[in-house]
């Protein structure tokens, strides 16, 4: 928790460097390269969920709580703790993973193809658990004030450098028209209501309850404090997305092979950067994906120390034996999530793994975690209920295909988090009107 001691400001440029990530970097890029202009509207369901964040940071803040299952076992008891400790692991790992990737695919980038996929992703791995073993939050805050600046700095000085070398906004509308992607530069009509929901949900489901912003919110000086750089980050994290967005929109427009178009901004970075900011842009890249592989190890290593290890198994072990603890589970979160990379199909995106690893945590955990601060006449049944529906909907609908297969097209278009979401909000509500209130307990 960083002795609870960060500024407003430390927070936002920590809460910035851990929000915007390989999902952005890579993910939302990968996704502009493919349709355009209308990507823009992708970080639309950031800026609501960090609106609805900024409301109720006070009240997250007065919690004295260290991870967000211990909130929710805090008033639900701790079979919930317990699976949503489950469901935690389960989405960051597959957010891990794909940092993993990210990194070996600066490294592939770099060394020209020298260095093989799997070896790049191996070594970015290595390094990235190493550095998370010897470091809290309280160093990778450090760490994240330059990281969080560098992002910023260099996508300002980006963005109208991209767009002088593509000529303008004609010029980009001439190269797309040569690459026969007229649409790239259409804003309306290129995603369907159902794509909408696909892409904006998961990542709205996720800001309302990332363990890592609250984790962030529990570190801060006081409640004030709290609000004051949630508010901030609205306007902050919109104006980065928006900026990794356009650049690499622009950036489609002058590089017409798509075998290029997976990493757009760290071939850009390479081909068509100034070298010294092209350097200083590979640099921002490498910040971010450190700085979030960084803190989706760590959250899983503190909250299971904190709601498992320190609760059930040693309640009586000391502060240094609970750090080296938490170090060796870095290490073996990290293991395992270096063998997740091996679970995806070769094409499958960075943009198709955020979004699955969103919808793990966001259907699971964030109905629960709103009904503990909210809704006093949420049950313990209905909140175990709700996070085993939101894990097993989303497992099956994505991995079980004969079940999508056998249901109407406009359904089965639909990606894990609508059926996820629906179905564990429908499991709260109702089991918990179905059964006792006397089971719920007092935060």
């Amino acid at each position: 928790m960083a002795g609870r001691t960060l500024s407003p400001w430390v927070m936002v440029l920590t809460m910035l460097a851990v929000w915007i990530g390989t999902g952005s970097i890579l993910g939302n890029a990968e996704e502009t390269y493919r349709t355009g202009m209308a990507a823009l509207i992708i970080p639309l369901g950031t800026f609501i969920g960090m609106i609805l964040l900024s409301l109720i940071a006070t009240r997250i803040r007065n919690i004295e709580a260290f991870s967000v299952p211990e909130i929710i076992g805090s008033r639900f008891g701790s079979i919930a703790r317990f699976l949503a400790v489950i469901a935690l692991i389960i989405a960051y790992m597959v957010i891990v993973s794909y940092q993993f990737n990210a990194g070996g695919a600066v490294i592939e980038v770099i060394s020209e193809g020298t260095v093989s996929k799997q070896t790049a992703t191996f070594i970015a791995a290595i390094f990235i658990i190493t550095y998370t073993m010897l470091a809290g939050l309280k160093s990778l805050a450090g760490m994240d004030i330059i990281t969080g600046s560098v992002i910023t700095i260099t996508l300002l000085i980006t963005f109208p450098v991209l767009l002088f070398k593509a000529g303008g906004f004609d010029g980009m509308q001439n190269a797309y028209n040569i690459q026969n992607r007229p649409s790239h530069m259409q804003f309306w009509g290129i995603y369907s209501p159902v794509q909408l929901i696909n892409y904006l949900l998961p990542t709205f489901l996720l800001v309302m309850g990332d363990a890592n912003q609250y984790q962030r919110i529990f570190a801060s000086r006081n409640a004030r404090g709290a609000k004051q750089a949630v508010t901030v980050l609205i306007f902050a994290a919109l104006a980065i997305e928006l900026l990794i967005i356009a650049s690499a929109w622009v950036a489609g427009s002058i590089t017409p092979d798509q075998q290029e178009g997976k990493y757009i901004l760290i071939y850009t970075a390479r081909e068509h950067l100034p070298t010294c900011l092209g350097i200083l842009f590979m640099i921002t890249v490498v910040g971010i994906i450190i700085s979030t592989a960084d803190s989706f190890l760590l959250v899983p290593a503190t909250t299971f120390i904190n709601d498992v290890y320190s609760t059930y198994i040693n309640p009586k072990a000391d502060q240094k034996k609970i750090i080296f603890i938490s170090r060796l589970l870095v290490l073996l979160f990290g293991v395992i999530a270096y063998l997740v990379t091996h679970a995806f199909a070769e094409t499958t995106g960075f943009f198709k793994k955020a979004l699955y690893a969103y919808t793990i945590y966001g259907s699971a955990v964030t109905p629960t975690l709103v009904a503990a601060l909210f809704w006093k006449r949420a049950t313990k049944a209905g909140a175990i209920s709700s996070i085993m529906t939101g894990i097993i909907v989303t497992l099956i609908w994505s991995e079980a295909d004969f079940i999508r297969n056998n249901l109407p097209a406009s359904i089965a278009d639909l990606d894990a988090v609508l059926p996820a979401i629906t179905l564990s909000v429908i499991c709260l509500v109702v089991v918990s009107l179905f059964t006792s209130p006397k089971t719920v307990r007092s935060n």
